[in-house]
């Protein structure tokens, strides 16, 4: 009997379907003379005929046939040609077609010979007098070419026995007949058979490249053609026999045994008392002893028998629909069509018929006919000892179906069908198109998911990424055409009424129903975001240029299915925003180039109060540029916020830290850095009114939230630390009256959720993965005391991975080492690599200026002068205090990338009295780095760097106002840069 404890340890391996069925027939030689070639093309040529056979059901790789009308012609063209198959059509002489049979076998011992006789008694006759030491099989050719795909299916089935029954668990239906005529008949019509259901049984599969790979997992059919050859492949396969197929009547120790497929029964049920069998005999007599074996009997004479077959091995192998019984009256209680139909109705099965099918190991058998093996073989190895477990049976059933579907649905990106998309689902796509940059990472994250099983259960915590819907390119392409958008969209109006125009068109209709589907299944907020064709490449970083919307969950399911499609039609309308096509410029790409796809996904997190958020977001990099201490590089490091991980992309004061190195947090080492130095705000997704008014600003319904609120409503738990101000110091937890401060150290410090392994995990299984430095997005959900104090510790979402810059050692160590009297500036904390040495111009932010009432002025004109640049073709480098980019301009200059795109250094210096961290873990700050664009950090602790302002000042201005200067020279200015050591310079020019 498994238990809870066995389920929650079981690892469900997904079946390699890829791996089955590798030895092909590829190459067929035909042997027959002209007549008998006209008399099987009649219809066609036969490859042609094969060609249809296999496209009708869904079979890849038909064979090429060649045909020559001779031996000698057929030992000529063998020498110079591998065959894989050899089909002989006797002539007149049918002893010599047997006689090279075996000149052919000691030539080519490997390659299967079989001998296709037209149907005759004389034959028949005949044949019981040739020496069968070169054929593998002899087959009655009836005029149909459903026997060739079934001679080449059955050839195929036995080279590839022995792994993939054996080894992977492949079922087999065992067919025991001697009579050429009857299975040469038979054969057909059992392959047809299970090649369709295999065809049905296929919509188990997520998309349809799958769905072709499953039909490698159909059954496979063995032949034996006496009693012994029977039982040496029952021994063989008996674990993973789906059914037996026996005549009565053929050979047993070498002579004919009128009753040897009823013994051959018998001696199977010792074995395996439930194994279905069928018994066929063209003697009624035999009816009676099939039955009190328990076998079905059919009738050889009857002209119904290929329909009865089909009907006996539907009902008798587990093909088709599973229908649950009455065990004492027979009658139907209910019909099961797929897994999931199993998995919602498992609790309705009443316990009497649960316990009689599971003990006939009837519900693993329709598992194994559908190709389900590793579900199946947990099911098959359950023993169910009495009718009592049937409520734990069906608990331990039903997990395991989840179970399975959850490791299914991972690193597959399903075909979205509204009648299968459930809360087990994953990730779909909706049309054919490209899923674009951010859904091929989501896509990738979740293939690395899957194969790492301990993501299920990471130290008490699942790591997995959100339920996701891809709406493809094609819909965008789509949307455009069918509404006449793109002469109004490439236009220069204003963006506001490029979204109002956008808002007004019409997505296509048939996606209504969808978008419902997904709306109706997943029951939390849903963020829509854009997935271009550009975004989070390696070479044209386009990160956080589009918009990216998040609408509320609401009962009004037409005002949800608006806000939904509104918010679509935002982010394609943000293809074609000034600040887009800006960016288009600046990387040299074509706008009516790109095309977005949009991701559909649950938002992370929980509904607290009148607000929905996590309870944690970030960034993380398998790089840290800026480590302190014993950090390395390679330790990687993170960027850490309460509330949505909107709040540290639009550059909030975040905490940072290397998930190496969790206990050492600079912005906590003092309790005055603890004070001023980390976040005092949060965003959450305001659920408590809905605006359906959607904007430019993606925000507008974003709502910023003073963390010591939500933290006196208990929602920041084990994120807050708490300041005693009797004692002046931090105590590491939500209680007492004192401000709460963001800490995380009962995370970071404590352990009580595992973040720092988690992120570490990801990071370094992400760079392996990609083979490159990767940048990370992720947002975890706690668990409440109660559910932590069982061990379930909580969710913790995948977001997005993207590669970052690395940072190679190829610079000239002199040049970054050059004489101090040569320096224009200096920097210890630099980032980038390389050297350039076309820059001629300074642009420098008056330090005196900043201020936050001066910054959002200050970025209006640094826009216009960049604006110049652009038209010029120039570049400039750039220097100003505080953090470029970020949106509070108490901490810098508020620009978007667009507004400085032509800067080819960017200075960050510090502000006197503020510990103003760098730009790390913002869209801005990956742009920069994926451009290469320098960037200095100058005025750190610890800091060696330097602004030579002196000189600055003493140069002639080619432009100042009251917060810029513009310094020009003759000559270019050097830029150097030792991204692995961090160093910067810029020299002066020479004179």
């Amino acid at each position: 009997m498994m238990n809870e404890e066995f389920l929650s340890q079981l690892y469900l391996k997904d079946t390699a379907f890829q791996d089955l069925m590798q030895q092909r027939i590829y190459n067929v030689l035909l042997i027959a003379s002209n007549y008998d070639a006209f008399m099987m093309e009649e219809d066609g040529r036969v490859e042609e005929q094969i060609y249809s056979e296999y496209m009708s059901l869904n079979l890849s790789s038909p064979p090429r046939v060649l045909r020559v009308s001779n031996y000698e012609e057929a030992f000529t063209i063998m020498r110079v040609k591998s065959f894989d198959l050899i089909i002989a059509m006797p002539g007149v002489d049918v002893t010599e077609t047997f006689d090279k049979a075996k000149d052919i076998k000691r030539l080519y011992p490997h390659v299967p010979f079989v001998v296709l006789t037209p149907f005759s008694r004389e034959v028949s006759l005949r044949l019981q007098n040739e020496d069968f030491a070169g054929v593998d099989y002899v087959f009655s050719w009836l005029g149909n070419v459903d026997l060739l795909v079934a001679i080449i299916k059955l050839i195929e089935d036995k080279m590839n026995a022995e792994h993939d029954i054996s080894q992977v668990g492949i079922q087999m239906i065992l067919l025991i007949e001697d009579s050429v005529r009857f299975y040469s008949s038979i054969l057909p019509t059992l392959y047809k058979f299970i090649l369709r259901q295999s065809q049905s049984f296929s919509t188990e599969a997520l998309n349809g490249h799958e769905a072709m790979l499953r039909m490698r997992g159909r059954p496979k059919v063995m032949l034996a053609r006496d009693y012994e050859e029977a039982v040496r492949l029952y021994k063989k396969f008996h674990n993973n026999v789906l059914g037996v197929i026996s005549d009565v009547t053929f050979k047993h120790h070498g002579g004919k045994d009128m009753h040897a497929g009823l013994q051959l029964a018998r001696w199977i049920k010792e074995h395996d008392p439930y194994l279905p069998i069928i018994i066929e005999s063209s003697d009624s007599e035999n009816r009676e002893q099939a039955s009190q074996l328990h076998c079905t009997f059919l009738d050889k004479n009857s002209k119904a028998l290929p329909v009865d077959l089909g009907k006996a091995v539907m009902n008798d192998f587990g093909f088709g629909d599973f229908i649950f019984r009455d065990p004492a009256t027979g009658e139907q209680i209910m019909t099961i069509h797929d897994l999931k139909g199993l998995q919602y109705n498992i609790f309705k099965i009443p316990a009497e018929s649960l316990y009689y099918h599971a003990s006939r190991n009837d519900i693993s058998r329709w598992l194994y006919s559908r190709a389900l093996f590793p579900i199946a073989q947990v099911v098959k190895m359950h023993r169910f000892g009495n009718i009592d477990e049937a409520p734990a049976v069906r608990q331990l059933f039903f997990d395991l179906i989840v179970k399975y579907r959850k490791m299914k649905n991972r690193g597959v990106v399903a075909e979205f069908k509204r009648d299968r998309f459930d809360q087990y689902s994953n990730f779909a796509r909706i049309g054919k198109g490209s899923l674009g940059g951010k859904g091929r990472g989501l896509a990738f994250i979740d293939s690395i998911i899957k194969s790492n099983p301990v993501c299920d259960n990471f130290e008490g915590i699942s790591i997995k990424i959100p339920h996701t819907v891809v709406l493809c390119t094609d819909i965008f392409d789509e949307f455009m055409e069918t509404n006449n958008l793109y002469p109004l969209a490439l236009s220069n109006i204003p963006d506001e009424d490029i979204l109002k125009a956008f808002l007004a068109a019409r997505l296509p209709e048939w996606l209504d129903d969808d978008l419902m589907a997904i709306y109706d299944v997943i029951d939390t907020p849903l963020a829509v975001r854009s997935s271009s064709l550009l975004e989070d490449s390696h070479y044209q970083p386009f990160a956080g240029v589009y918009s990216t919307y998040m609408v509320p969950h609401l009962s009004d399911r037409k005002r949800s299915l608006k806000l939904l499609c509104d918010a679509v039609k935002g982010v394609y309308a943000s293809v074609f925003y000034a600040d887009s096509k800006a960016y288009m410029v600046a990387t040299s790409n074509v706008i009516d180039q790109e095309k977005m796809a949009v991701i559909v996904q649950e938002v992370a997190g929980s509904q607290k109060g009148g607000y929905y958020y996590p309870s944690l977001a970030g960034v993380g990099r398998s790089l840290n540029y800026y480590p302190t201490g014993d950090e390395q590089p390679a330790d990687g490091v993170v960027e850490l916020a309460a509330g949505l991980g909107k709040y540290i992309v639009d550059g909030g004061m975040s905490l940072r830290f290397s998930p190496r190195h969790p206990g050492r947090v600079l912005q906590t080492s003092t309790l005055d850095l603890a004070l001023h130095q980390t976040q005092t705000r949060f965003y959450a997704l305001d659920t408590n009114g809905c605006n359906e008014q959607f904007g430019i600003d993606e925000g507008f319904d974003i709502a910023q939230l003073q963390v010591n609120d939500a933290a006196r409503e208990g929602y920041m738990k084990y994120i807050v630390s708490t300041y005693d101000f009797h004692n002046d110091m931090l105590v590491d937890n939500d209680l007492g009256p004192g401000r709460k401060v963001v800490t995380f150290a009962n995370i970071l410090q404590h352990g009580v959720f595992p973040l720092p392994q988690a992120l570490d995990f990801m990071l370094s299984t992400g760079q392996q993965q990609m083979g490159r430095p990767v940048e990370i997005e992720f947002a975890g959900e706690l668990a409440s005391p109660q559910e932590m104090s069982k061990g379930n510790k909580g969710q913790l979402y995948w977001l997005q991975i993207r590669p970052m810059v690395d940072r190679k050692e190829m610079l000239d160590e002199k040049i970054v080492d050059t004489d101090p009297a040569r320096l224009l500036i200096a920097s210890s904390n630099a980032l980038g690599h390389g050297l350039m040495d076309n820059i001629t111009s300074v642009v420098l932010v008056k330090p005196e200026s900043f201020s936050m009432d001066n910054n959002v002025a200050i970025a209006a004109e640094i826009e216009k002068i960049n604006r110049g640049f652009a038209e010029r073709g120039e570049n400039y480098i750039l220097i100003g205090m505080g953090r470029w980019g970020s949106s509070d301009p108490a901490l810098g200059v508020p620009v978007k990338w667009p507004h400085i795109s032509e800067a080819r250094l960017i200075v960050e210096m510090s502000v006197p009295g503020k510990r103003i961290e760098p730009s790390q873990g913002t869209h801005f700050f990956q742009n920069l780095t994926s451009f290469g664009v320098g960037y200095f950090t100058v005025g750190l602790p610890g800091d060696e760097g330097m602004i030579d302002s002196d000189h600055l000042e003493g140069c002639k201005a080619c432009y100042e106002s009251a917060h810029v200067r513009i310094v020009r020279y003759d000559s270019p200015l050097t830029v150097a840069i030792n991204g692995l050591k961090g160093k910067g310079v810029v020299l002066k020019p020479q004179q």
